[in-house]
């Protein structure tokens, strides 16, 4: 679980004085509260919305309050990314107060059918699962608890697309898209350069590794169940290494506000440490592999014991990724069983 913001923190108070605020709303998940920023500016603009609950809507009312405002007030609404604790709300927020949503272009169809979206995402899911030897009896029980959280997502229309390099220009701010794909296809940030402010949702996060995990490509139809087998499995950690490499040579950047836990200030640091870490996860990866070929599913159980089982799909997309770094560096091979369940094998000459 991620840190709280504390709102007498120097990263907040600084961030006030940039006229955004953090308005951290209730999620049922294990990150914790989800942070949403009001930007007291022309259009008064909110990133991100919060999960579709009475409680969060609750949150957000109080604390807009306390700033002296309302949600018919709101003038933009910007969604960072795909992820349910950071859309659920949006289109109770737009109705209701006529703004605007923008979000990356890509997503816009998907939010639109967000049922048909998530129930895609669950089957593509449930075909890398079985393929790299999760149960079968597992998946089934993973999908059906998929489904019992959908609820806390909802559709949304987002009628501002955004693409890599554009630009939202308010009174006070001009804020550069970027995308950052790795956490979810869709990871979208958005840079003041002229405040060094970084408005970067879950890409990178202070308190807690953000999670590349695997994920159906945002452009795959939405509408062909056969294809859920047959979709290349993204390189989910190495396209988010590659979105760090780019985030970290940025700058200058003074102050980062992510989309869980505190602000903070050193960005290289911060990544540095994140390359470090999974560094060492390869590494021990790479051990168990060498001791003898294994699936990705017995690789994230002997990490992880029975987290493996109780957030199969989690821990498979955290062992896949470094996988795919060690085939990448040819020090791993991924070969197939006579059932067709992927495993993967140590090569005698791992290339340069």
């Amino acid at each position: 679980m991620s840190a709280l913001w504390e709102p007498s923190s120097a990263e907040a108070a600084t961030a006030r004085e940039r006229g955004i605020h953090c308005i951290p709303l209730p999620t049922p998940f294990g990150i914790g509260p989800i942070n949403t920023y009001l930007l007291d500016d022309d259009p008064l603009t909110l990133i991100d919305t919060g999960p579709n609950s009475g409680l969060a809507l609750d949150a957000l009312e109080s604390e807009l309050a306390k700033l002296g405002k309302k949600i018919e007030d709101l003038e933009l609404i910007i969604i960072s990314h795909q992820h349910m604790d950071h859309l659920g709300l949006t289109e109770i927020l737009a109705r209701r107060s006529g703004a605007p949503v923008a979000a990356l272009a890509s997503l816009t169809p998907c939010l639109a059918r967000y049922e048909e979206w998530m129930e895609a995402d669950d089957r593509f899911a449930a075909a890398v699962m079985l393929r790299h030897g999760i149960p079968e009896e597992t998946c089934l029980a993973l999908r059906s608890v998929s489904r019992s959280f959908r609820g806390w997502g909802a559709p949304a229309t987002v009628t501002r697309s955004l693409a890599e390099g554009d630009t939202l220009e308010l009174r006070d701010r001009t804020l550069t898209v970027h995308h950052r794909p790795g956490h979810s296809p869709s990871d979208t940030i958005f840079f003041d350069a002229d405040s060094g402010t970084l408005l970067a949702a879950d890409h990178l996060i202070a308190s807690v590794s953000s999670n590349p995990l695997i994920a159906r490509p945002l452009e795959a139809p939405i509408d062909k169940p056969e294809d859920a087998a047959h979709l290349k499995r993204p390189k989910s950690l190495m396209i988010y290494l590659d979105s760090l490499i780019k985030t970290r040579e940025m700058g200058p950047i003074d102050l980062v506000l992510p989309g869980h836990g505190p602000g903070f200030t050193d960005h290289v640091e911060l990544i540095d440490e994140r390359f470090r870490l999974h560094e060492r996860r390869a590494a021990k990866l790479y051990k168990l592999i060498a001791e003898r070929p294994r699936s990705g599913y017995e690789l994230a159980q002997a990490l992880w014991g029975n987290v493996a089982v109780t957030q199969a799909y989690l821990t498979l997309s955290e062992a896949l990724g470094h996988v795919d770094v060690l085939i990448s560096e040819g020090r791993v091979a991924e070969l197939f069983d006579d059932d067709g369940i992927a495993y993967f094998e140590a090569t005698s000459s791992p290339t340069s």
